[in-house]
């Protein structure tokens, strides 16, 4: 298991800031530390409800914040869902982890996206499965590769994980790709677990379909949070829904309200912020919109990237990240934990590596564009001249 978001790079960039260094850390979707805030009101209903929030709640969660769920999921267009189809958890991590954990026995498989958000991966096998990763075509705008996944399945495949809009990629999957996934699941008798975390963080007029609300004859698991739409990371505010065919699935059910129940209860004051997210004014546009925030800073960042020699990026059309390529013919790394160190250690410029995302090979690496024009300009010009240095030294230049 691993989780390098988090990993050995981190640790030595918090080693660095203890000798004294500024480290500029594009290695984390964390919002607020870029100046991206809650939205007034939310912080607002979380204090006046904080007197409220002491108790256990029921171990699936409120009632009014799940009925908002409920609501959001008609928005959707996902049919069929009841407040009891609804969990709601700390973060949506917190869920991913318990819809495996309930799901899983020993040797059991799961097609999970390769580059994937490890935490999927590292879910599974801490649950004692075995993950299986499909190819995410670049060439193709990293959509997923349906002959690939079929190519996969065997009689041990239980379920198949999509992460869309998707991180670290920035993908957002087309309709008849995710038909086509569908139509895997349905032959193989497949739970998907859908991860949607970025739902409203899209780019150029995008929109974005819920993979749950185009079939009702296969289970669909779906995460959902607070956490990007509402920069309310710390909030741990996610929530999870069962749709589908659930008739088959009632031991699965009962397993995951056993897991909800041994965990007692997601935050309470968490849970206070969702209905007033979801049925409030939705800020999240004016930052994605044609002249926000977000999609400035993804078009700098992606025009800053693409300038260097040897590095080129699907542009992002949805969630916080581009995923660039160094081109293997002018960039020979090996090992690119060791190529994220070095950029560490000589720029102060903190990624995270391609294979941190079970990318199978050592030539692509993620970052946040989530600091101001200056920063990003300031961070991408030092990743610039580490790539004109390592270019140099390898005679590729």
């Amino acid at each position: 298991m691993c989780y390098d978001i988090r990993g050995p790079v981190l640790e030595k960039a918090r080693q660095m800031e203890e000798e004294g260094h500024k480290i500029i850390k594009l290695n984390i979707g964390n919002l607020a530390a870029f100046g991206f805030d809650a939205p007034d009101e939310i912080v607002q209903d979380m204090i006046r409800n904080m007197g409220n929030a002491s108790g256990y709640t029921d171990s699936k969660g409120l009632f009014a914040p799940r009925k908002s769920v409920m609501h959001y999921t008609q928005q959707k267009k996902i049919e069929g869902v009841t407040i009891d189809d609804i969990y709601l958890g700390n973060g949506a991590s917190e869920l991913i982890v318990m819809s495996v954990n309930a799901l899983l026995n020993t040797g059991d498989e799961v097609l999970v996206p390769s580059p994937d958000y490890p935490l999927w991966t590292a879910a599974v096998s801490l649950s004692g499965g075995t993950p299986v990763h499909y190819v995410c075509d670049e060439q193709q705008g990293w959509q997923p590769d349906i002959a690939d996944i079929k190519k996969k399945i065997t009689p041990n495949t239980k379920a198949i994980v999509v992460i869309n809009p998707n991180n670290p990629t920035g993908a957002l999957y087309s309709v008849e790709v995710l038909k086509e996934i569908i139509e895997l699941a349905r032959q193989h008798q497949l739970i998907i677990l859908a991860d949607e975390i970025y739902d409203k963080v899209l780019y150029d007029g995008n929109t974005h379909t819920s993979l749950a609300s185009l079939a009702d004859d296969v289970l669909f698991i779906t995460f959902n949070g607070l956490s990007k739409n509402y920069r309310s990371c710390g909030y741990r505010a996610g929530w999870m829904v069962v749709s589908g065919e659930k008739k088959h699935a009632r031991d699965y059910i009962e397993g995951l309200n056993m897991l909800a129940s041994m965990r007692l209860c997601a935050n309470a004051p968490g849970q206070f912020a969702i209905q007033t997210a979801l049925g409030g004014y939705q800020s999240i546009n004016d930052l994605v919109g044609p002249n926000g925030r977000l999609t400035k800073q993804r078009d700098l960042a992606h025009k800053l990237l693409t300038d260097i020699p040897g590095v080129t990026c699907v542009k992002p059309k949805s969630a916080l990240y581009m995923f660039p390529r160094l081109d293997p013919e002018i960039y020979p790394i090996k090992d690119d934990q060791e190529f994220a160190y070095e950029l560490l250690a000589e720029e102060k410029v903190l990624i995270v590596q391609g294979t941190g995302f079970n990318c199978p090979t050592p030539d692509h690496f993620r970052v946040v564009f989530l600091p101001n024009t200056d920063d990003l300009t300031e961070s991408m010009g030092r990743i610039a001249h580490f790539l004109e240095g390592y270019r140099r030294r390898h005679g590729t230049a």
